[in-house]
């Protein structure tokens, strides 16, 4: 059975004060349910804000960081799926709970990121990503628009036309292109990606804490003054998407793989 919650989620600290969360669902590519976004969130708040912890390091265990949101789970639960307004709740607040961690955040992005999982890795202060890694912008291909602050976070990384490109056309971003825009710091052979994101954590462990708490809330309030507004969009719009028939198309065409016939 397919685990989930904090069940779903790998917690390790190291002697500095790293503290590794990785999202344990290989069988599922780390899709995440509910229950899983709210244990991340719950997780990311409560080490990110422990006096003990330096450094935060965002996985992925098996071959996907997170391809985003659970389809499958949404089609077993049926009528008892979260609503749109709890996943657009869900999804901001896991968001907010990585932007405003008082310590560095780190993703290392092995194969897709996609969805909520984009913007998780968006949320991050640095990214590393696996030379077969790739983000997978793709609401736009079944349906929904940009959620988790990606509206406002990829736009504040790469600017508004590249933004718009990727977005609109719901664009796979390799990691040779994530380089190239500079969403990504730096781009690894797969078996060297954890060992190459632990030892930049373990550099800026060594840090002084206070200063890079306090340089992280400065970049973030400078370019992210729009977040609050852009999640309320983001909440206002795929509320509406979410329960649209061109959502659920582009689900079944997913399951189905097959391509999506939109109204």
């Amino acid at each position: 059975m397919t685990v989930t919650g904090h069940d779903a989620v790998k917690v390790e600290r190291d002697d500095l004060g790293v503290v590794t969360i990785s999202i344990n669902r290989p069988d599922r590519m780390n899709a995440l349910d509910h229950p899983t976004v709210c244990a991340l969130t719950e997780l990311v708040a409560r080490h990110g804000t422990d006096p003990g912890t330096r450094v935060l390091l965002l996985a992925g265990e098996g071959a996907a960081f997170t391809t985003g949101a659970d389809l499958q789970a949404i089609k077993e639960a049926g009528a008892d799926a979260p609503t749109p307004e709890v996943t657009m709740d869900s999804a901001a607040a896991l968001v907010r709970a990585v932007l405003t961690a008082p310590v560095p955040v780190i993703a290392a992005v092995n194969g897709p990121a996609a969805g909520v999982g984009v913007s998780l890795a968006l949320a991050s202060d640095l990214m590393l990503m696996a030379d077969d890694a790739y983000l997978l912008l793709a609401f736009t291909n079944i349906g929904l628009m940009p959620d988790g602050g990606a509206s406002v976070l990829l736009p504040a990384s790469v600017g508004r036309a590249v933004a718009s490109r990727m977005l609109l056309r719901g664009d796979a971003v390799s990691a040779a292109e994530a380089k190239d825009v500079g969403l990504a710091v730096e781009v690894l052979p797969v078996a060297d990606l954890r060992s190459a994101a632990t030892k930049v954590a373990r550099r800026l462990a060594r840090g002084p804490r206070r200063a890079l708490e306090l340089t992280k809330r400065s970049v973030t309030g400078a370019t992210l003054a729009e977040l609050d507004a852009a999640l309320a969009r983001e909440h206002e719009g795929q509320c509406e998407l979410l329960v649209s028939a061109d959502f659920a198309e582009g689900v079944s065409s997913i399951l189905e793989k097959r391509r999506p016939d939109f109204s």
